[in-house]
Order: C-alpha cells, then structure tokens, then sequence
C-alpha cells in the first residue's frame, strides 16, 4: 500500500480548521453591547453593576492597561431556534494562545450571581440546553484589560508592568458578542478527531495501530459533506466508534489526571488581580464540576480560597458546596506556593501551619500532600518540615527545566538534611498545564522513568500561571482516553488517590539525597534585593515580637496579641510566593511589597517595643537594658533575655607605612591597603591568616549579566568569562565610628561605600557596604579568596544546614555555580575554618584554585549583592541599597550560627532598671531555639521550637522559666504527639543531628 501518511493528515488539519470547527456554531445573532469603564481600581460588584453603560460595538478598542470595563451584553434568543442548543459567545479580544496572560472576564447574571469566567479559551456562556426561543438574555461581565507582558517575542522590556509606568492606551479590540446555536454532534467529532489525529502521530509509523485509526479517520472525514457538515457530522461520527471503543493494552501507562489551574499569586500582574483570577477560574470550576460528574478539581494555596472568601462571597458559596461533593479539593496545605530556597526556618513551617489550618478550619480537611508544582528548587531541610506538619507526601515538576542534568526517578523518596524521607512524584508529562493533547499524553508514558516496577502518573490539567482551570474539552479528551488503544489511560482522580495507588504499587522506590537543586533561575537568589530585604528583616521581627510578647504575657500579664500576628505572618507568608520574594514579578508587585514590608516592620516594632517597655521596670532609673533575641548568650546577655551589657575593650586603628589602616581588636588584626581591599585577616588566637597569599578580599567584582531568557530569573555561566574587579578608590579614611575604615569607590554609573570595622571582643570582620546602584544588565559580587583546602562547605538552610561541593567533578556539582543560603556560608578544613554571615543576602557561588606559587589551595567565597536586569521589571534594583557581611576567621559551624543569628538579631536597648531572665534556656549552644511564642488556641501555653544545629548528636536540658505542669511534644501546628517527661521546670532533650523538636509547656497556675 502507498505511503499516504501526510496525505491524510494535512488534510484532517485543513478540514478541521476551516470546516468542521466553524461548524460547531453554525448560526448566530449579534447582541447589544454597552460598557462601562470604571474610573481607577476594581470597583465592587454591586457598583460595576448599577453603573450606567455607553455603547460600544465589536470592533471598537478598550481597556487602558490594567482597567476595569463592566460590558452589559443583551439579546433575544430567535424563535426559530426553540429545542436548540443556543451558548452566549463574548470575544473580548482574546489571543487563543495566551490564556492567563492577557484580558479576562467574570460574567454575572443581573442579581449578581457569577456564571462563569471568560479567557482565551473559554469564551462560552450556556443560554439554555435546549431553548424555547424568544428568551430575553441580560449578561454583565467584569472584564481586566491586564497588558500583556509576556509576548510573543519575550523578554523585552516594557513600563506596562507597572500601573504608574502604563500609560492609558487602549489594549483590546472588541471581537465577538453573540448568540450562537451550540451544535454538540459537530463539537463531539471536532474532540474524535483531535483525538484520534494526536494519537496517531504519537504512535509508531510501522504499528498497525496507527494505519487503523488513520484508515477510520479518513472514511470519517470521506463522510463530512463540507457543504453540510452538521447534517453529516453524526455519520463522520459513526466511522469512528470502533477505533474509538478499542481498549487500552493492559500494561498502559496509566494517568490520574487532576484537574487544575496553577495560579501565582503575582507574576506578570498584581495580587489585586491575583484575587479576580482566583474568582474567575473557581467559577469555571464548579460550573464545569456541575457539568461533568466525573471531573476533579484540586486547588492549592490557602491564601487564595481565603480571596474568595473574603472578596466574593457569592463564589464562595458555590466552591464551598463543590468541596462538600470532594470533587473541589483543597490541596498542598502550604499558605502559599512559596519559594523554598529563601524562607528561613521558621517562616517555612509556618507556610504549613497556617495553609493545613484554612483548610482543617474551614472544611475540616488535612491534606498529605505538598503542592509545589512551579517553585524552583527545593531546600534540603523541607522533608522535616513536611512531616513535622503532618504531611508526607510532594508533587513537583519544576525540575524537569534543569537545563544540564536529567533527574534519573519520577517517583521516589526524597531524604532532607535529618533523615526524613518524603515521597515524592514529578509528573512525567513535565508539565502542570496539561491540555490533554495527545503529544502530552504519549510524552508522560515515554517519559516515566520508573517503568517495569511503577505504572502511574498525575497529570495536573488545566490552564495555568495565569489561571483559566480546566475546560470542557479537556474533559471530553480525557473521557476518550480513559481505556483507548494507543494510548496511556486516564482517569479524574484526587491527588490523594493518585498517590495511594503510587505508593502501593511502589513499596521500595529509589532515595534521592540531599537538596533538589534546579539548575535554572539560579539568579532568583539576588534579583530585588529590597524585597530580599523585606523577607528577612521580618522574618527577624517575628522572631522577637513573638518572644518578647510572650516573655512580657508571661512575665506581667502583657496582652498577647494573636490577631496582630497572625494577621503579619500570614502578609509576610504571602509575599514569598515562588514569584515575588525571588524578584521575578513586575514592577508593581515589588513597589507594593517594599511598602508592604515598610508597614510590616512599623507594626512589629511596636509590639516589640511595648512588651519590652513592659518588661523593663522603671525606665526613670537611669539604667539601660540589653534585650537579646538571638539564641546564644551576647555580650552576657543571656538568650533571650535582658540585662546590664558588658564592655569590651577598644579596638585599636593604626595607618599603614605603606598606606591604609590596621584593625587589631586581640582576637584579629586586619590588614586594609590604600585602595580599601582586605590583604589580611589573621587569627591571633589560632595563628592563621584567612586571606590567600597575594589576594584581595573586600572584593567587588562586576560582570556582565545578559542570560539567553528569562532575565529576573537566569545567570548563565556564560557571565563568569568576563570580570571587573572594583579596586580604584576615591577615598580611604577612618570612619566616624572608632575602629573603622571607610571605603568609596565609584564605577560606571554607580557608587559604593563602605565602613569596615572590628567590633570590640568578637572575632569577625564586620562590613557594612551602601551601593547607590544605577547599572544595566549587570551582576555585583562581594569576594573572599581564602586560604582554606575544602572540598566542600556549608550553607545555612532551613533547620540546619546542607553541603555542597567546591569541585566541579561531575555535571551535577558544575550546574551548581550559583546556590542559596541564609545567614552563613561555612568552609572549613580540619581544624580551622571561615564564615560568612549576612543580614539579607542569599546567593552565593563558591569556587577553588590551586596556586602556582605553594600549591596551596585559595577557596573563594562570593556573596551576590545585586543584578540588574530589564525583564520584567526594566528598573529592577536602581536606587540605593544597604547590605550587611561579616567574615569570621577561625570560624566553627556553631560559630557560623551563632554569629549569623547575631547579625540578623541585633541588641536593643531600653530604658530600665529590671532584668528580663529568658522564658527557657538550653544548657547546649549546639540546640537552637527558632521560636518562643504562645500557644495559638490562646490557652496560654508556651511554644518553644528548637533543632540541632550543628549536624551532630546533641544532649541537653531545656529549663522553663516559670512554673510548668505538663510537657507535651507537638507537631508544626502545636497538636499534641506525645508526652514528655519532666523534673520539675527542666526537660531533658536528646537529639539526632538537625532534628527539629516542637514542645508545648503547660504554665502552671
């Protein structure tokens, strides 16, 4: 037989397109259309609903950038189609190919009620099935002229990302507003055939399976008058049945598909609009579930059902009655889907207690599952966290962008820093926008990398990013290939389901190790330092208000204020979705997230100042105390309390014969040249000197910065081939403070200063550096070349910290030139090691060279300060910023945690004369408390948190502060484990190395 292959797929195509497509609305009407464009922000409902509308007519422009346009559409629907299918179509502009990314609607009925949304690929509202004729249709559609950031050509920047920046030109064209008779025979074939078409150019070209369907596609299509394609579609239909009714083989990869609508909380809009995505698509939703019986829907991110809950209420009511079916099923149990990398150790646990505590609250609903499908990378520490709060199992497939190496597993079990183990699946179809297309179905079978021991696989189905959910031909596929020869099969499941049939078929699945590192978007790490910023100064604020607030409710019967903090948490929670605390938003999001933490820092600092002032006695007395919030004794303050400070000794500042400064202190002496660099950090006590022979540290080094794509979120390694180290300086002088230098350095369009100084009795070199910073596409580093031989070092991760390699052996230890930390990087040698600590920094890359001259080893630390790249957000990170380092030679890892804690917590100073004796205390600095708080039932009952941090077994007595009656160990969301014993107000601890441990301590009477 002749190869007739293209022959009858061109044609499928062609036909497809102009003939029986249209066909599926063979007849329409226009409606009456007016519009009202409200004046600035969203207005509510009723508002939008009660204004006066203008005329408008299709092919008229609208919608200034990041408007509201409330359209009135009305009509009578003809006698003549009484007993037909009759649908609203409302074309408001829409390029097919950009659902989430551009104009939106929610149409509601005159009363109020939402009907449905509207988006590129679903533009139908359902006027009757059938019609009697002569129906008067009224619609109102909330319509956002959201611009369209992402387009075509990518990454080129655009001021429309910021409504200040936008201007008011119209964005949309007005396209369709109809009445349409809805011909299901025509749309049914229309589902057949793309079926059947993507199939068959999956399978192989010498299997009979592909011919089959091939031969009954074109006798379908023989059949098709194209003069009369509804009158003939029934026929086409016929011709396919038996293809269609073929079951699947029975070792057919099988996929739960769930339905889904992966949402970002801000991206290319503002959560304002993030809020309206969420109403429009749960509408979709539970009008598709009302549709289809077989359909589920999950959805993740408490933050956004409580959106709805608060903003529309009147969607609340319907995705409140969906869940109550399980057919709409919260899942993910995170407040948000956050970043990983970034969020400190408290901040992630609380992304759990505050998510599962929505949903236990408002459905009574706990979820096993951990929802993480777009973050990108996941921390080493996060399995403990997962099953601290509860869960057990994690679904993402953002790994499978990694650019250098392929994850060798799709299901298995993922082991943090502790020992835990998660399991964990990535979805072979490598996506969380599934459609349904045959490609991507035959991909995920292919794909699966598990095959001969694992047959499952989830399919999360729905547009995404921008929202959309899940569409009705979407769910006509799925029915098709739900036992279809060819193909792998599906089936509507929740994610639970999906992963109790993953976990029994596969009892035994393989154990990754360590971090999940992506090997993309590495520069999420540095862009936006200000909301970098933002994120860790309140995170450190939490931190104390919720200890001194407690100490102050416990001490003195100070108001404790839950509401306060809860409310805070839960905005700071917020703003480490995976696409704002990275810096990959646009530019509003970030301008609103620089006031958000302004506000943030306002509000904590008075909760702390008033437990403090609570706590601190007479403030007449003429004493002053410390407050110390940080976990180890300072200066003997003790952790977590308040007292008299100690004095140290001064540090002495001497000039150079050869120009600069010398820092001594009796614990290091500092070497400073006459251009500000760094030659010598000696260790007085260990005789040791930090910085490698012939180097500078203090080293500002500027590259170009210009990735292949994705600007905000990518540094190729390409940028390391060209480097200007920053060494002129304008000036050198000692600084205002005593025993500090002060550097300024000027480069292109951008200045630096400086002030480095050795604080009295401790052994680090602190370094305070201020950049007013106005380059393009360009990439600021802060180097320490060291005299240290490491093969690898540590970083600071959530509840510990995680190794990696300062070689590059293997692909896998190469792709990681650019890492996360949070407040310390740490190399050591045996005996000997250095630390970097940071206020607010988080990327970092570390790189090794053996010198010539002694063949010794330099190992180079590099903090990552600031970027500057142009998409999203043209202006990203101009201005003025303040970053804190501190470099500590001789440095153990419980040196490099205490003095990380002790940058990011610093001392303050109050007026009075009571000392604060601390709530708890722990006999061993190896044990680090990350909370103190009160119990959020407000029963009174003190919560303390605690990890060892130090990656060693560790034994030690907790002793309370105040009178106890009971010791209970708890998970993330303070409910009761077990019962532990005590001795009178002292507990006895024993932990394995980074183990987190959550105590609950009944307060005696």
């Amino acid at each position: 037989m002749h190869d007739d292959r293209e022959l009858v797929e061109a044609r499928l195509k062609r036909v497809l397109d102009e003939r029986i497509r249209p066909a599926v609305y063979p007849e329409s009407v226009p409606l009456e259309v007016a519009v009202w464009h409200a004046p600035g922000e969203p207005v509510p409902v009723a508002e939008g609903l009660s204004a006066v509308p203008e005329p408008i007519a299709v092919g008229d422009q609208w919608g200034a950038p990041w408007g509201t346009s409330w359209f009135t559409v009305s009509g009578t629907v003809p006698a003549a189609w009484a007993g037909r299918n009759v649908e609203a179509i409302l074309d408001l502009g829409f390029d097919e190919n950009m659902p989430g990314f551009q104009c939106e609607g929610l149409v509601y009925r005159p009363d109020g009620t939402p009907v449905k949304g509207l988006n590129p690929r679903n533009q139908w509202i359902r006027v009757g099935a059938p019609v009697e004729g002569g129906e008067e249709v009224r619609l109102h559609i909330e319509a956002a002229s959201n611009p369209v950031i992402l387009d075509y050509h990518p990454f080129l920047p655009t001021t429309l990302g910021d409504k200040e920046t936008a201007g008011t030109a119209p964005q949309y064209r007005l396209a369709r507003m109809d009445l349409a008779v809805f011909d299901e025979t025509v749309w049914q074939l229309v589902i057949d055939l793309e079926v059947l078409g993507e199939l068959m150019r999956e399978l192989p070209v010498d299997g009979a399976r592909r011919w089959e369907i091939m031969r009954a596609v074109e006798r379908a299509l023989d059949a098709v008058d194209l003069q009369d394609v509804n009158g003939t579609a029934a026929a086409a239909r016929e011709r396919l049945a038996g293809v269609l009714s073929t079951p699947a083989q029975p070792s057919a990869h099988r996929i739960s598909a769930v339905g889904h609508a992966h949402i970002d909380s801000a991206w290319l809009w503002p959560l304002r609009e993030t809020v309206r995505k969420v109403a429009r698509t749960t509408s979709n939703m539970t009008a598709l579930l009302e549709d289809e019986p077989a359909f589920v829907f999950a959805m993740s991110q408490a933050q956004q059902w409580a959106w709805v809950k608060e903003h529309r209420p009147e969607v609340w009511a319907r995705v409140t009655k969906a869940v109550a079916t399980g057919r709409f099923v919260p899942t993910g149990g995170m407040w948000v889907e956050s970043d990983t990398n970034m969020p400190g150790s408290e901040a992630m646990a609380r992304q759990f207690v505050h998510g599962k505590r929505f949903f236990l609250d408002e459905f009574g609903i706990e979820n096993d599952e951990v929802w993480l499908p777009d973050t990108f990378g996941f921390a080493a520490g996060l399995p403990q966290i997962i099953k601290a709060a509860g869960s057990k199992r994690l679904l993402t497939q953002k790994i499978s962008w990694s650019q250098t190496n392929r994850f060798p597993h799709h299901t298995f079990l993922w082991e943090g820093i502790d020992g835990t183990r998660i399991f964990t699946h990535f979805p072979p179809v490598d996506t969380y926008n599934c459609s349904m297309k045959g490609s991507e179905i035959a991909h995920a079978a292919r794909n699966f990398k598990d095959k001969g021991i694992a047959r499952h696989s989830l399919a999360p189905t729905g547009w995404g990013d921008g929202g959309g959910g899940t569409t009705r031909e979407m769910v006509a596929k799925a029915a098709r290939m739900r036992d279809l020869e060819g193909s792998a099969t599906v089936t509507w499941e929740t994610p639970a389901e999906f992963f109790a049939k993953a976990e029994a078929e596969y009892p035994n699945p393989p154990v990754w190790v360590g971090e999940l590192y992506l090997e993309l978007h590495r520069a999420t790490l540095t862009s936006q330092a200000k909301t970098k910023q933002g994120n860790r100064r309140s995170e450190s604020l939490l931190r104390e208000a919720e200890l001194w607030a407690a100490t102050a409710a416990v001490r003195t019967g100070h108001p404790y204020p839950h509401e306060r903090l809860d409310r805070i948490w839960k905005t700071v929670l917020l703003h480490q979705f995976h696409d704002i605390l990275p810096g990959s938003s646009i530019a509003w999001v970030h301008r609103e997230a620089e006031k958000t933490y302004a506000a943030v820092a306002d509000e904590l600092g008075g909760i702390i100042d008033a437990a403090q002032h609570a706590l601190a006695g007479d403030p007449s007395a003429g004493a002053t105390l410390v407050f110390n919030a940080a976990p180890h004794t300072r200066h003997g303050v003790p952790a977590g309390g308040a007292s008299a400070a100690h004095t140290e000794d001064a540090v002495v500042l001497r000039p150079r014969d050869e120009g600069g400064y010398e820092l001594e202190n009796g614990l290091l002496r500092v070497e400073i040249d006459g251009h500000g660099l760094v030659r010598s950090v000696y260790d007085l006590t260990a005789g040791r000197e930090a910085v490698a022979p012939g180097q500078a540290a203090n080293l500002l080094q500027i590259h170009p910065d210009f990735p292949n794509m994705w600007d905000a979120w990518d540094v190729d390694e390409f940028y390391r081939n060209t480097v200007t180290d920053l060494v002129a300086a304008d000036e050198v002088a000692p600084g205002e403070e005593p025993g500090s230098v002060r550097v300024v350095r000027s480069f292109g369009r951008s200045k630096v200063t400086q002030v480095l100084s050795l604080p009295p009795g401790a052994g680090r070199l602190d370094i305070r550096t201020e950049v007013d910073w106005h380059e393009t596409e360009k990439f600021l580093k802060l180097a320490f070349p060291l005299d240290v031989h490491a093969e690898r070092y540590a970083s600071e991760s959530q509840y510990g910290h995680a190794y990696r390699a300062t070689h590059t052996n293997t692909s896998w230890e190469a792709a990681k030139f650019e890492a996360c930390n949070h407040r310390f990087v740490h190399l050591e040698e045996p005996g000997w090691g250095v630390a970097l600590v940071n206020d607010s920094t988080y990327g970092h890359d570390v790189t090794r060279t053996v010198r010539a001259t002694d063949a010794g080893t330099t190992t180079t630390l590099r903090a990552s300060l600031l970027r500057a790249p142009r998409f999203p957000d043209p202006e990203t990170d101009q201005g003025v910023h303040r970053f804190r380092h501190a470099l500590v030679p001789g440095a153990t890892i419980g040196d490099a945690v205490r003095e990380g804690y002790f940058i990011n917590l610093p001392e303050r100073a109050v007026p009075g004369d009571a000392e604060v004796a601390p709530l708890v205390t722990i006999d061993n600095e190896a044990v680090v408390v990350t909370a103190v708080k009160l119990a959020d039932d407000e029963s009174g009952d003190v919560i303390v948190r605690f990890h060892e941090a130090h990656g060693g077994r560790a034994r030690a007595t907790l002793t309370a502060g105040f009178p106890i009656s009971g010791v209970a160990a708890t998970d993330l969301l303070e409910r009761p484990i077990a019962e532990r014993r005590h001795e009178g107000d002292a507990v006895s601890l024993s932990l394995r190395p980074f183990e987190l441990v959550t105590l609950r301590l009944s307060r005696r009477p």
